[in-house]
C-alpha cells in the first residue's frame, strides 16, 4: 500500500485554532448528528423511518407509567402530520417538566426504584423528539396541578410554570416532526405503521388499552394474539404458549422455508434480535434434540419455525441508541442486582422445562413436530449432493462474465456509517440494455446491478432442488448471499425493475413468488422493493414532466398546453428506452420504491396458487372479468 506523503504546505493553509473548537449547547448535536439518536430519518415510506421513531420514544415513556402499574389507557392522535399522546401515568414531576424533555442525560430513568425493567434508560427519547419537531409541546398533570412548556425545534418557546389545573395525572405529548429538508423532508406517517406498533405494545402488556383515532388495541392472550396475528401460513399444529416471571413465549411450525423470529426486551420490539433470540433458538434446537434422543441438524430443527420472545430485564444494554438489538449478557432478577443469571441459561432452563413437559403430554402435536423436522432433512440431503457443483458454476461465472455489476459497500458487512448500509442496493433487470441504462447511471459506491436472462422458472410449489438446478436462480441467490439465511445479505434493498409492459409484469411475479417460496424472511423483512418508473414524459423545449400515470400525463398536457407550446408525450414501454442520464433523476435521491409487504389476511399460500399454480381456468376467468384495456398514448 503506498505510503501518504506529509505536506507541510496543506497544514499551514488550513487554519486551526480557538475558533475551531466548538460547543454544541442543549439539543444542536441531536439536530447535527440525528442518525446517532434515532437511526435513519428517511420519509416515513418504511416502518423504521425516523417519524415512528419519534412516537415510539414518547410511547415509551407511557409504556415505562403503565408497566409501573400507573395508568391503563394511552391515547393517539395523529392529525395532519401532528402526534399526540395522551397518559394516565403518574405525570412528570412539575419542577423538572422542562428539563426532563430538554436537557440531555436527564431522566427518571436513572432511578430504578420509579422505574423498574424499563425500555428507555439513557436520559435520551423525548429530547431527541423535541429538538427533531418543529413545533413540540408537553403538558404534565400531578394532583391538581399542571404545567405547559412549548419548543420549536428544541428550543424552548413558552413556559407556564406551575399553574393550577383539572384533569386526570398524567402527561400529554404534543409534536410535528420538522419538515426541514435536511430532517424530515416531505415525511407521511402510514397509519397501518402506526397501528402495528401499537398492537405490538399490547401484545406485551396485557390489561393495556391503546386509542388511535378512536380505534382501540388490546390483548388478553399477549405473545399467542401476536403470533396469530403474523402467521401467513397455515400451522402444521396449535401455536404453543408459554408464560413464566420476566419471559414469555410462542411458536409454530409452517410449511414454509427460514426461520421467522419476533423478539421483545421490556415491551421494545428488537427488530434485529439480539442474546435473547439467539439463545430462544439454541434452546429449542437443544431441547428437541434431547426429547426425540436423536442427532438432528439444527437447521432441520428449525426450518419453517415463527416465533416470538419476549423478556424482562434489569437495565438491559442495547446495541444503539434505537434498541433494535440486545446486547445484555446477563439478567438480573432482584432489585439489589444480586441474583444474576446470564440471559442464556434463563432462557435455556425455562425452554426446556416448559417444552419438554409439553411434548411428552401432547403426542399428536410431538408426531407433527418429528415428521416435520424428518421432511426437512430429506430435503437437505436431497440437494446436498448437487450444492458444490452449483457453487462451483457460480464461483467460474462470476469470475468469467458481467452479470452482476457489483457495488462497493454491502450491507453485510458495513459497520460504519448506518445511512449508508441501509442505502445499499440491488437492481434486478431484465436484459441487456435496461441493466446498461442502470449501470451508467447509478452511484458504483451503493447500488449494483443483477441483469436475468429471459424469464425465470415459475418456482411455486418447487423444492429448494430447483434454485440449485436453474443457473438464473442459483446465480441471484449467490449475489443476495443468502443461500445460508439472512445473516449474510449483502443489499438492504432489493429492487425488482422491469419494463412496464405485460412481460415485465410477469417476470415481477416470477422474481416475487422466487423470493415468498423460498427467502420469505427477504420480504418478511422489508427488504423487497418495486422500482416505479416513469409511463410518460411529457414536454416541450422549455420544461419537461416525467409522469408516473394517466392522471399525472393530463395535468402535465394541460399545463404546458396554457403556454401555448407543443406538447411533446413519449410512453416509456422499457426501461432501455430512457437514457442514462434520465435515470439518474429514478434511482438517484428522488427514488421511488414501492415496499413489498405480506401479511396474515394476505392468505400467501391461496394467492400463490391462484397466481402462479395451476388453476388455469379459474385464473383466466379471473383475468377476462377484470380486463381493462389501455389504448397507448400518442408517441410525438
Amino acid at each position: 500500500m503506498a505510503e501518504l506523503e506529509f505536506d507541510e504546505s496543506l497544514a499551514a493553509s488550513v487554519q486551526y485554532n480557538e475558533d475551531n473548537i466548538k460547543t454544541l449547547k442543549g439539543l444542536e448535536h441531536v439536530r447535527l448528528r440525528p442518525g446517532m439518536y434515532i437511526g435513519k430519518l428517511g420519509d416515513g415510506s418504511h416502518y423504521d423511518d425516523g417519524i415512528y421513531v419519534l412516537l415510539k420514544e414518547v410511547l415509551d415513556n407511557s409504556i415505562d407509567e403503565f408497566r409501573m402499574g400507573a395508568g391503563k389507557k394511552i391515547e393517539i392522535t395523529l392529525k395532519e402530520g401532528t402526534v399526540t399522546v395522551r397518559d394516565y401515568g403518574r405525570g412528570i414531576p412539575l419542577g423538572k417538566l422542562v428539563d426532563a424533555v430538554s436537557m440531555m442525560n436527564t431522566g427518571g430513568k436513572y432511578d430504578s426504584k420509579a422505574f423498574k425493567k424499563s425500555v428507555g434508560l439513557n436520559g435520551v427519547g423525548t429530547k431527541a423528539v423535541n429538538a427533531l419537531s418543529e413545533t413540540f409541546r408537553v403538558q404534565s398533570f400531578r394532583d391538581g396541578k399542571t404545567r405547559i412548556a412549548e419548543f420549536c425545534r428544541g428550543e424552548l418557546v413558552s413556559d407556564t410554570d406551575i399553574i393550577d389545573g383539572e384533569g386526570e395525572n398524567g402527561t400529554i405529548t404534543t409534536f410535528k416532526p420538522d419538515n426541514d429538508p435536511k430532517i424530515f423532508a416531505n415525511y407521511k406517517f402510514k397509519e397501518e405503521f402506526v397501528e402495528e406498533m401499537l398492537r405490538n405494545y399490547t401484545y406485551l402488556n396485557n390489561g393495556l388499552t391503546m386509542e388511535f383515532n378512536g380505534q382501540k388495541f388490546v390483548s388478553k392472550k399477549g405473545l399467542f394474539d401476536l403470533l396469530n396475528t403474523k402467521l401467513v401460513e397455515n400451522p402444521l399444529y396449535p401455536i404453543i404458549h408459554f408464560k413464566g416471571e420476566d419471559i414469555e413465549i410462542a411458536f409454530t411450525h409452517c410449511l414454509q422455508f427460514g426461520e421467522d423470529y419476533f423478539s421483545f426486551v421490556n415491551g421494545q420490539y428488537t427488530t434485529q434480535g439480539g442474546t435473547h433470540q439467539s439463545a430462544f433458538r439454541e434452546a429449542l434446537g437443544k431441547t428437541i434434540k434431547e426429547f426425540y434422543n436423536k442427532n438432528m441438524d439444527l437447521t432441520d430443527i428449525r426450518q419453517g419455525i415463527v416465533a416470538a420472545i419476549a423478556i424482562n430485564v434489569e437495565e438491559p444494554i442495547f446495541e444503539s441508541q434505537t434498541k433494535t438489538k440486545l446486547g445484555s449478557k446477563d439478567m438480573y432478577l432482584d432489585e439489589a442486582g444480586k441474583d444474576n443469571v446470564s440471559v442464556n441459561k434463563f432462557v435455556n432452563d425455562f425452554v426446556k422445562e416448559q417444552l419438554d413437559n409439553f411434548l411428552h403430554k401432547n403426542q399428536t402435536v410431538a408426531d407433527i413436530l418429528l415428521k416435520k423436522i424428518q421432511d426437512a432433512e430429506k430435503e437437505r440431503k436431497a440437494i446436498a449432493g448437487i450444492t458444490k457443483a452449483a457453487r462451483e458454476r457460480v464461483k467460474k461465472v462470476s469470475l468469467c462474465n458481467r452479470k452482476l455489476r457489483d457495488c462497493r459497500i454491502h450491507y453485510s458487512d458495513t459497520k460504519g456509517d448506518q445511512d449508508l448500509k441501509e442505502k445499499t442496493s440491488i437492481f434486478i433487470t431484465e436484459g441487456d440494455s435496461a441493466s446498461g441504462s442502470i449501470t451508467k447511471s447509478r452511484d458504483a459506491n451503493l447500488q449494483a446491478v443483477f441483469s436475468l436472462r429471459g424469464k425465470p422458472e415459475n418456482s411455486y410449489g418447487k423444492s429448494r432442488k430447483l434454485v440449485y438446478e436453474n443457473e438464473e436462480l442459483n446465480l441471484l441467490q449467490a449475489a443476495l448471499n443468502i443461500e445460508d439465511g439472512m445473516e449474510g445479505l449483502r443489499y438492504n434493498k432489493v429492487i425488482i425493475a422491469t419494463d412496464a409492459d405485460v412481460d415485465g409484469m410477469h417476470i415481477r411475479l416470477l422474481l416475487l413468488t422466487f423470493f415468498l417460496q423460498f427467502f420469505p424472511d427477504l420480504v418478511r423483512n422489508g427488504h423487497v422493493y418495486i422500482l416505479e418508473t416513469p409511463l410518460f414524459r411529457v414536454r416541450d423545449k422549455k420544461q419537461t414532466f416525467y409522469c408516473y400515470s394517466d392522471e399525472e400525463r393530463v395535468d402535465a398536457i394541460k399545463k404546458i398546453e396554457k403556454s401555448g407550446s407543443k406538447v411533446e408525450i413519449t410512453r416509456f414501454k422499457g426501461l432501455g428506452e430512457i437514457s442514462p442520464e434520465e435515470f439518474k433523476g429514478f434511482i438517484g435521491d428522488n427514488i421511488k420504491l414501492e415496499p413489498v409487504n405480506i401479511r396474515k389476511e394476505d392468505d400467501l399460500s391461496h394467492m400463490l396458487e391462484f397466481y402462479m399454480g395451476n388453476n388455469t381456468q379459474q385464473r383466466q376467468d379471473f383475468i377476462i372479468d377484470n380486463l381493462v384495456i389501455e389504448e397507448d398514448a400518442p408517441n410525438e
